[in-house]
């Protein structure tokens, strides 16, 4: 957006006897968008820019299209007409953007690489430093408002603990900025990240029903029941570890994706014996003990499925797949997901993590002590 202002794309332009400021033509951008290498062809270009219509992020000057056309037409960044919606995810967002820019820009910053258990962290600083720092600069009133404000920062995965066991507190804990505000995304990575929404609409989260490639005549799938048991529709081929390395199935070609068969059915109704909070799985002394599994997606998934919510909990798990042989049993809370602390997620967030993820998938879980 802040490109298109400089280059003089966004500008005041009249259509049909009216003015609409700081807008731009879509065939215009499409074209700067090649011109500029964010996208390799026009149909790439238009797809970028639909992402972005998804993402209430532009819009039609009239709101008379609900797609991108790559027309003569007018469109406009919602945040140049004051239309952006400022849920609190985007608030807590920029606002951790804003005190990262503040942070690095100045001498002598906090944020520093330092080193734990023989392990380099960059961008780090000790939680008391940060609440002397929110403080003296403005930021918070008070060291209380400075701790609220860090574990917003903490639980919307902008900070973390640098090996995840801790909430913020205000201590000599070290933490990091999970996120690089200063790493500059390109346009077409957006086309990669699997949509939250799409796997919301799905009757199923995530990752036993789904093969890749499947034989013409073969419509095999595992089926989860909702009698609480995993049923072998039919046969289903499994790659193991060591095929995965030799490259040997036939199944198995890139990382794995979501395939939700239509008659599929996850289980309606919770496993859980009764509904467990975030506050009783952390309290001091509570029966719960956390455990950290490692599993390798194979050709079919990573075999288990996610439910709930704050927190959200492992509803079934293929007894022949990758998670059960890793350990994950179901009613176990999902405390991580590839190092980001997730207690807080919903299981489509927590879903879309993983699916966007590397194959391999380091969770941390919680466990109830028998």
């Amino acid at each position: 957006r802040l490109r298109l202002h400089d280059g003089k794309l966004i500008k005041d332009r009249r259509y049909h006897l009216r003015t609409y400021p700081n807008c731009f033509v879509a065939k215009e951008l499409t074209d700067w968008l090649i011109d500029h290498k964010e996208a390799p062809d026009r149909e790439t270009g238009i797809r970028l820019m639909q992402k972005l219509m998804d993402h209430y992020i532009i819009h039609h000057v009239c709101d008379e299209h609900s797609d991108y056309k790559d027309a003569k037409l007018l469109y406009r960044f919602r945040k140049d007409d004051g239309t952006f919606p400022l849920n609190k995810d985007v608030k807590v967002f920029m606002r951790g953007q804003s005190l990262y820019e503040k942070l690095v820009s100045v001498e002598e910053s906090i944020l520093k690489v330092r080193e734990e258990n023989s392990v380099k962290y960059q961008r780090t600083f000790l939680g008391c430093e940060m609440i002397d720092w929110l403080v003296q600069e403005g930021e918070a009133e008070n060291r209380k408002e400075a701790v609220e404000l860090g574990r917003a920062l903490l639980e919307h995965g902008i900070i973390q603990h640098v090996s995840n066991r801790h909430h913020f507190f205000d201590s000599d804990i070290l933490y990091q900025f999970w996120i690089n505000f200063r790493r500059r995304r390109r346009l077409t990575e957006l086309l990669n990240e699997n949509s939250s929404c799409a796997l919301s609409e799905s009757p199923d989260s995530p990752f036993c029903l789904r093969k890749l490639n499947p034989d013409p005549g073969n419509t095999s799938f595992l089926s989860v029941q909702t009698n609480k048991e995993i049923k072998i529709v039919s046969a289903v081929r499994r790659s193991s570890i060591t095929s995965l390395a030799g490259n040997s199935n036939p199944y198995f070609s890139t990382t794995p994706t979501l395939v939700f068969p239509p008659v599929a059915e996850c289980n309606p109704k919770s496993v859980l014996e009764r509904p467990v909070t975030n506050e009783e799985l952390l309290s001091p002394g509570a029966p719960y003990i956390k455990k950290t599994l490692t599993i390798v997606g194979d050709a079919v998934g990573w075999g288990f499925v996610v439910r709930g919510g704050r927190p959200c909990h492992i509803q079934a798990v293929d007894p022949g797949g990758p998670a059960a042989a890793a350990g994950m049993k179901v009613c176990q809370f999902v405390f991580s997901v590839n190092g980001m602390y997730v207690l807080h997620l919903d299981y489509q967030t927590i879903s879309s993590l993983i699916m966007t993820g590397p194959r391999t998938l380091v969770m941390e879980v919680m466990e109830a002590i028998e």
